[in-house]
């Protein structure tokens, strides 16, 4: 079998059943249709909107592809279904090279230079103006730092809508929780795509951020609001390891070069209108953390843990799984801020009183050879946090707490001003000033 090439066939809008198809294949390979329900009533458009909404189907495509491409990552990717101009082939090589650089270390091969894009190039579009209602929407995770965004916002008196891809089961009760007007659009992934990676196709972590980006892009037009406001963080961009001079970066689709470059493209391609930023760059992820402990009407909602995101409904966690890193840097990142009963309860035991426990945090602190390939926030702010647990009365008796802190001095002596640090600013960040405002009157 040939899968030397991998061709992005076509895409076409259903509008009578709100699905949008996306048809990809191998050169005399397998073919994959991958499909997105728009789960809401959609506003009539205009034509300048229904163009926009067209080019940015042409960028959901794109991104998508990356999920179908990784099977045989052939070094050639072939546009049919329209031609592409150059700053459009840079940007999605970019997407793709970056987007999979954890899949490429993992899998043990190289994508640096590996593949190009081949497409009949046309000069750049003209950006459209569009008249677009004064909303902001929040795409909602189901986590900590989604819920902090949506109160802050709510709070403010910001006209909001929510967003979910899917329907996992902590999204749905966060949205519930906010009390907010919300949309959704359904993922529905070729299940060759299944099979293939069952049969030993090669596999591994996508920029899934960055595809539901798209997506939600894909909804201010159709449902109707200027801006979309993410929940990432300013240790998004900070890469879990370096290997001969290239980042590689877990959370690369959340990291602030993603949101410039992606900004960028929709300012310059699609529309100045819709406005793309992360609220929360500028706050670390304890200072999220000392955040969201004030919203208790969450704590039995809320989950990061990845069991709950699992494709498959029946696979999917019903409580926080207690042993991934996810779950133990939330854990570490919240019990400054709880009372050790409420923070238990969240998780249903102690993970810092659990000597298995050790070796988890110690990567997350970097006392191991890199930082976890998951959304967790720097090992600095890991670090910084367990150093001052070491000196807190309700936890420096805790196994893993004073196990660490007597095992590395690096823990033990740390300054106790880089503990108060993760509570400043950060900088650089893209926040608008009116949303800085309004993260300034939250905190």
């Amino acid at each position: 079998m040939d899968n030397k090439e991998f061709i992005f066939e076509n895409y076409s809008y259903d509008s009578a059943i709100s699905t949008l198809s996306l048809c990809y294949r191998f050169s005399e390979g397998p073919c994959f249709e991958e499909r997105l329900i728009f789960d809401f009533d959609e506003r009539p458009l205009t034509p300048a909107a229904n163009e926009a909404l067209d080019r940015i189907f042409r960028l959901i495509f794109l991104f998508s592809g990356i999920s179908y491409y990784k099977v045989f990552i052939p070094k050639i990717l072939t546009c049919h279904a329209f031609p592409m101009d150059r700053t459009t082939v840079e940007f999605l090589k970019n997407f793709y090279e970056k987007g999979l650089a954890e899949f490429a270390y993992k899998n043990r091969i190289s994508l640096r230079n590996h593949f190009q894009f081949q497409s009949a190039l046309v000069p750049p579009a003209a950006p459209i103006a569009l008249a677009l209602p004064r909303k902001t929407c929040v795409p909602v995770g189901g986590g900590k730092d989604s819920i902090v965004t949506i109160e802050c916002l709510k709070r403010s008196g910001e006209p909001v809508i929510l967003f979910s891809l899917g329907d996992a089961k902590p999204i749905g009760a966060c949205i519930d929780a906010a009390k907010l007007p919300f949309i959704r659009v359904h993922r529905q992934l070729d299940s060759g795509l299944l099979k293939l990676n069952q049969a030993g196709a090669l596999n591994g972590h996508v920029p899934i951020t960055g595809i539901l980006s798209a997506i939600a892009l894909a909804c201010a037009v159709m449902c109707g609001f200027d801006a979309i406001a993410m929940s990432n963080e300013h240790s998004a961009s900070a890469p879990n390891l370096k290997i001969d001079g290239a980042e590689i970066n877990h959370q690369f689709s959340k990291s602030l070069e993603f949101e410039q470059n992606f900004s960028k493209y929709i300012r310059n391609f699609v529309s100045p209108s819709i406005s793309y930023f992360s609220l929360l760059r500028p706050l670390s992820e304890i200072e999220i953390a000392r955040r969201f402990s004030k919203f208790p009407e969450y704590f039995e909602i809320f989950r990061s843990c990845n069991t709950a995101f699992r494709h498959s409904p029946a696979e999917r966690g019903r409580q926080w799984c207690c042993n991934c890193p996810k779950c133990r840097f939330v854990f570490l990142a919240l019990s400054p801020f709880l009372a050790k009963p409420d923070l238990i309860g969240i998780f249903r035991r102690n993970l810092l009183d659990d000597q298995t426990q050790q070796d988890g945090f110690a990567e997350l602190c970097g006392l191991r050879e890199y930082k976890p390939f998951e959304c967790v926030g720097e090992i600095s702010e890991s670090a910084a946090v367990m150093s001052y647990l070491g000196n807190h009365l309700g936890w420096r008796e805790d196994a893993v707490v004073r196990r660490l802190n007597e095992d590395f001095p690096s823990l033990r002596e740390k300054d106790p001003a880089e503990y108060r640090a993760l509570f400043e600013i950060r900088h650089p960040h893209r926040v608008p000033q009116s949303y800085m405002a309004m993260l300034d009157a939250s905190g």
